[in-house]
C-alpha cells in the first residue's frame, strides 16, 4: 500500500482551509498549509508533494506569480488552482502560467475530489527528462543520472539552476539574468555565484562554465 498523497494547500481563507484540510485528511491525504503566496512558494520549492491547491488570490503572492515560479524552477508537481474568478481570461491566464485544472468557487467537494485524484494519478505519470550528452535530469526526483548510473539529488535551487543552463545549452546567462530566473526573491546577484558554487561541489567544476565578464553557460557532466 502506498504512502498517503502529500498535499499542499495554499488558501487565505481560514474558514475553507479548516473545512477543506479536514475533508482532505478524511480522505487520507497528507495536508500542509500555506495561507499566503510566499509560503506557499517556500514549501513547494523545498517539500516534494504530489498535487498543489492553490488559491488565485493570495496576499503577499498572488497565486499565478506563485504558479510561474514554481514552474520556472522545474517544479512539475499537478496543480489544481481555486478561485472566484471564472471568467474565460481568468481560467486561460491560470493554465498558461502552468496549472494543470481550474475549479471555479463555489464547488462541490465531491468534483474537487475527483479532480484531485486525477492529478495525482498523473502525476504518477510524469517522466520529465532533460538529457544532456549522457546524463539526464529527472525533474520528478530532481535528480542528476551520470553516464554510469549513479544519481546525484539537487536541492529545489540547484536543480532549477542547472535546469535553465541545460535547457539552452549555448546559451551564455548573465547573473542578472539567472537571479530574475531562479532567485527572484533574492536581493543580490550574489546568490547565483553560490548556487553555482553548489552545483560544482555536487557535479564537478566542469558542470558550470565561467564565460568572464559575461556570466555562466553549461559546461559538461
Amino acid at each position: 500500500m502506498r504512502d498517503p498523497w502529500r498535499l499542499l494547500l495554499v488558501e487565505d481563507d481560514r474558514e475553507l482551509v479548516t473545512m477543506l484540510s479536514g475533508v482532505l485528511r478524511d480522505e487520507g491525504y497528507a495536508v500542509d498549509i500555506a495561507t499566503d503566496g510566499q509560503q506557499g512558494l517556500h514549501r513547494g520549492l523545498t517539500r516534494r508533494y504530489d498535487v498543489l491547491v492553490v488559491d488565485r488570490r493570495l496576499p503577499g503572492l498572488d497565486g499565478v506569480d506563485l504558479l510561474g515560479r514554481l514552474r520556472s524552477r522545474a517544479v512539475r508537481t499537478p496543480v489544481l488552482m481555486l478561485t472566484a474568478m471564472g471568467t474565460l481570461h481568468d481560467r486561460v491566464d491560470g493554465l498558461d502560467a502552468g496549472a494543470d485544472d481550474y475549479l471555479v468557487k463555489p464547488f462541490e467537494l465531491d468534483e474537487l475530489s475527483a479532480r484531485l485524484r486525477a492529478l495525482c494519478r498523473r502525476g504518477l505519470d510524469v517522466t520529465d527528462v532533460l538529457r544532456i550528452g549522457a546524463a539526464h535530469l529527472h525533474v520528478g526526483d530532481r535528480e542528476v543520472e551520470l553516464a554510469g548510473g549513479e544519481r546525484i539529488a539537487l536541492a529545489a535551487r540547484e536543480f532549477a539552476l542547472l535546469w535553465v543552463l541545460a535547457s539552452r545549452p549555448d546559451t551564455v546567462y548573465s547573473r542578472a539574468e539567472l537571479r530574475r530566473t531562479v532567485f527572484q526573491e533574492a536581493p543580490a546577484t550574489s546568490i547565483v555565484d553560490t548556487y553555482v558554487y553548489y552545483l560544482r561541489r555536487k557535479l564537478g567544476r566542469q558542470v558550470v562554465r565561467t564565460e568572464r565578464g559575461l556570466g555562466y553557460r553549461l559546461g559538461a557532466l
